[in-house]
């Protein structure tokens, strides 16, 4: 008889799965998010996985193409979305009669890369996005930093800064230096200044074919430094001959003044000239966010404003702004510093015991009555020895076992161990309810 061969049980490249613990914790953080995106009333919308392969390719083009997920489908073209703008441009577009503008939603779902597989850049991961479509008005851009203010304190961080721009600053000294021309592949090289350094910066613009004394002018511009009212008053020294420029630096110093409005504290955001945002789309305000005890970690949240998200859908002009944080990646990055480390392995506080058959009922009892006040209870259903049981709650960091037996049946309480002290005692279910929900 041939002997059985084992499969060898392994993710793709790219791919990944987390343990439990894990698993609870970058859901705690999804739902962070997702509930402070709700507070500001930004309204849930969910796309399908695919797209019609053509819409994904209308503006991307071949580039593109070669980082699709296609699906095999006969008579139909298929692919798995590769961001969420698209999608969201062709929702809009095709549901642009339904809709009710200014348009602000959010979009929190999986997206597929076919990237060459390195760390902490999946093939699969999670974004979270957040667009308000159809208004110019600033005070949307200004909105924009206090909800990713929210956001990081509601995840547990208090320094981090929101490093802002606007394309309107750096095309107007383009304009300046006459290579307007070759503006998208400057500002694709001064994104990467984080990653390569000036010097790089220098020679990468080099190639371009400028010369020195202009790649140099570049790099002193993106360095302007202080805070950003003498930023500004370095901005408006240069400015004075060029209307694209003016139009920039009016609209960083007016977006300022809206961000403070917001309440969104000083320290918190700052002007920075080095920040391009290598896509063509962006037009206006752009963002980044950083977390500075980890600037390691790189940008955990960009985005900016546009003219015309859905161009190659609708006739329609329809501007918007909006940032996306890449959860899967920033999460991935936090775990690896051990800036955050996971506190459960379950979601249950309460391990109801059995150490007979006979206390059944009671025990389903007690924790339908535990449930019923929103505590997270589960009821062990093997009659095993009581330290089996408490290893078993140990093992996955529940918080409190419930004991059940004739002393407790007689008395009409429970006896409850707590697994943070090693104290028991005996109380009734409402005095659990009540200790928990002061505790936990």
């Amino acid at each position: 008889m041939s002997k059985e061969i084992k499969v060898s049980p392994r993710t793709p490249k790219g791919f990944i799965e987390y343990l439990p613990e894990d698993q609870i914790l970058f859901s705690e953080m999804f739902q962070k998010i997702r509930s402070t995106y709700e507070l500001f009333g930004f309204t849930p919308i969910e796309t399908p996985a695919t797209e019609l392969t053509e819409i994904l390719l209308a503006k991307a083009g071949r580039e593109t193409d070669k980082q699709i997920y296609h699906l095999a489908k006969k008579g139909e073209q298929i692919s798995l979305h590769f961001d969420l703008t698209v999608p969201l441009a062709r929702y809009v577009a095709q549901h642009y009669d339904k809709l009710t503008f200014p348009f602000r939603r959010y979009q929190m779902q999986k997206v597929w890369r076919g990237e060459r597989n390195q760390k902490a850049r999946f093939r699969e991961f999670y974004q979270c996005d957040i667009d308000v479509i159809g208004s110019n008005n600033l005070l949307v851009d200004a909105e924009i930093p206090s909800v990713i203010h929210a956001v990081f304190v509601a995840l547990g961080f208090s320094n981090f800064t929101i490093r802002v721009n606007n394309r309107k600053v750096l095309n107007g000294f383009f304009e300046h230096l006459n290579i307007l021309d070759i503006s998208k592949e400057v500002l694709r090289i001064i994104d990467k200044i984080d990653k390569i350094g000036k010097e790089s910066v220098s020679k990468e613009l080099q190639t371009l074919g400028l010369k020195k004394d202009k790649s140099d002018a570049i790099l002193r511009f993106i360095d302007i430094k202080g805070d950003n009212a003498d930023t500004i008053s370095q901005l408006k020294l240069l400015g004075a001959n060029n209307t694209t420029l003016n139009e920039g630096i009016v609209e960083l110093e007016t977006l300022c003044r809206y961000i403070e409005m917001f309440g969104v504290p000083a320290f918190c955001y700052k002007i920075d000239l080095s920040i391009a945002r290598g896509l063509d789309y962006y037009t206006g305000t752009v963002y980044e966010t950083v977390l500075n005890d980890y600037p390691d970690i790189g940008s955990i949240c960009s985005g900016g404003r546009y003219d015309d998200l859905a161009s190659y859908y609708t006739n329609k002009k329809l501007p918007g702004v909006g940032i996306s944080i890449g959860l899967s990646r920033l999460f991935f990055k936090l775990r690896e510093a051990g800036v955050i480390q996971p506190s459960k392995s379950t979601p249950s506080v309460v391990l109801v015991s059995q150490l007979d058959a006979t206390y059944l009922p009671n025990c389903l009892d007690i924790a339908r009555k535990i449930r019923a006040k929103g505590i997270n209870a589960e009821v062990y259903f093997e009659s095993d020895k009581i330290g089996k049981q408490v290893k078993y709650a140990n093992r996955l960091k529940i918080s409190y076992v419930v004991i059940i037996g004739e002393q407790e049946v007689l008395s009409g309480k429970i006896s409850v161990k707590s697994m943070i002290t090693g104290e028991q005692r005996l109380m009734t279910v409402e005095e659990l309810t009540g200790l928990i929900a002061v505790t936990e």
